[in-house]
Formats: structure tokens, C-alpha cells, sequence
């Protein structure tokens, strides 16, 4: 497959409508809906209006974690070289650990203000996120950014550099957002929502899993990156998806029926 995409999806009134920010668009919408229909089979029950508020507050941790994230961790040298690139998104560059920082940071001063419980919380929203993921990993594939690794397969893209790469954007799409997608929906049918924190931990080492598994096939992201490959045989993101599994593992642990 050649690569021939545009990073437009199409314009309103002159106004570009960048596949990176539908993703978000309509990742944070689903999400939104599908969140309010759980909600209803809580024996915890969170107020809708709550969901809806949480919305901007959740956009901001993402973007403004998801970009510093992206900075401090991968191209920290270019973005001190060229701070006016700080701000173009649309060119894609988020963090996902980042932007799952961010969100954290973010949901946790919103519970306390709002005198909920924090895990609950997670726990409703963790069923969803794989469905923001899938779009963005989407949106990745038609920026053609984050390339996988040289290869030959009868799948292989030819991006714009002219080498044969795996589509590992695709790759993570499927783990990240379809199969643990599936895994979430699953346990929240299981019953796993009533042991508090449980959700969330499922998530956190599902997501790490996927991630890991997927970085073989991607290129790193930074020098940084490519030096831990060389000397340990695995890549920043790759100890950042194990840190991601141990904390699944002890918040699964951890939780407990209220």
C-alpha cells in the first residue's frame, strides 16, 4: 500500500477540519455517551450532569498533558528550537502517557471539587477510553506519523519516506482500542465495576500489554529511545507500558467491594 493522505478531513467554510482533531471530536463524544448509558447500571450512581462537566475538564488534562508529554519526553531539542510549533496539534505529536497524566491530574482536582469518588469515576470512564484510542490511532495512520519498523509483509506502507514499514499505527489500533475495547466491556458486564478501582486497573494493564506488544513494531520516538533499545533491547515507551502494568496490577489488587 502507498501512502496518499491528506491530514485534512475536509473544510467548513475555509476552515480545515484536521483528521487529528475529528478523532478527538468524535472519540470524546462516543465516550461521553457511551459513560452515560453505563452510568445508569451503577449501583453507584453518577449524576449525567457530572459526565458533561467533566468533558472540558478532561480536554485540557488530555491536550495540554498529551503535548507536554510529547515535549518533555520525545522532542524536547526541536520544540526549544522552534517554540511556535508548541501550539500546531493539528500536526499531530501527543503523548498518550502524557495526556494520561493530565487526565489524571485533571479528574482527580474534579472529584475532589465535586465530592465524588475518584475510582468510581475512573472506573465508569476507563470502559471508553479504548474507543478514543482506536480514532486516534487512526488519525495517526492518515498523518502517517509514529511509523513502524522496516518490513516486507504483504500489508507493508509506503510512507512518505519511500521505506516498506509495518502499519503499526493500525496494529495499535486493533490492540488499543478494538481488543481492549472488548476486554473493558466484558468485565463491566462481569460485574467488575462494583469492586472499586478494579476497572481502572484492567485498563491500565491491558493498555500496557497492548502497548508493549505493539512497540516491536514501531520505530522509537526519540534518541533518547533509540539509545535504551540499543543498551537494554527495549524502548522508552516500552518501560513506560510496564510501569503502566504494575499499576494495573496493584490497583486489580487493591480493589475491593464497597
Amino acid at each position: 500500500m502507498i501512502y496518499n493522505f491528506s491530514n485534512v478531513a475536509f473544510s467548513i467554510f475555509g476552515l480545515p477540519i484536521h483528521w487529528y482533531s475529528l478523532a478527538y471530536i468524535v472519540g470524546i463524544l462516543t465516550g461521553l455517551g457511551l459513560s452515560t448509558f453505563l452510568s445508569e447500571k451503577l449501583d453507584r450512581k453518577i449524576d449525567r450532569r457530572l459526565l458533561d462537566e467533566f468533558v472540558s475538564v478532561a480536554i485540557m488534562g488530555i491536550i495540554l498533558g498529551g503535548r507536554l508529554g510529547h515535549i518533555i519526553f520525545y522532542d524536547l531539542g526541536y520544540y526549544l528550537e522552534f517554540p511556535a510549533e508548541i501550539i500546531k496539534i493539528w500536526k499531530g505529536g501527543m503523548s498518550f502517557y502524557g495526556g494520561f497524566i493530565g487526565v489524571i491530574a485533571a479528574a482527580h482536582w474534579f472529584c475532589k471539587k465535586q465530592k465524588i469518588s475518584f475510582l468510581d469515576f475512573m472506573d465508569l470512564w476507563s470502559v471508553s477510553v479504548p474507543i478514543g484510542l482506536f480514532f486516534g490511532r487512526i488519525a495517526n495512520f492518515i498523518n502517517g506519523e509514529l511509523l513502524g519498523k522496516e518490513s516486507f509483509i504483504a500489508w507493508n506502507v509506503v510512507f512518505q519516506d519511500g521505506i516498506h514499514r509495518h502499519p503499526s499505527q493500525l496494529y495499535e489500533a486493533l490492540l488499543e482500542g478494538v481488543a481492549l475495547f472488548f476486554v473493558m466491556l466484558t468485565s463491566f458486564g462481569k460485574g467488575f465495576h462494583r469492586h472499586r478501582g478494579r476497572l481502572s486497573g484492567i485498563f491500565c494493564a491491558g493498555y500496557g500489554v497492548a502497548r508493549f506488544f505493539a512497540e516491536f513494531f514501531r520505530e522509537p520516538d526519540s534518541i533518547f529511545s533509540y539509545k535504551l533499545l540499543y543498551f537494554s533491547g527495549l524502548n522508552l515507551n516500552q518501560y513506560m507500558s510496564l510501569a503502566m502494568v504494575m499499576l494495573g496490577i496493584i490497583l486489580i489488587c487493591e480493589s475491593r467491594r464497597p
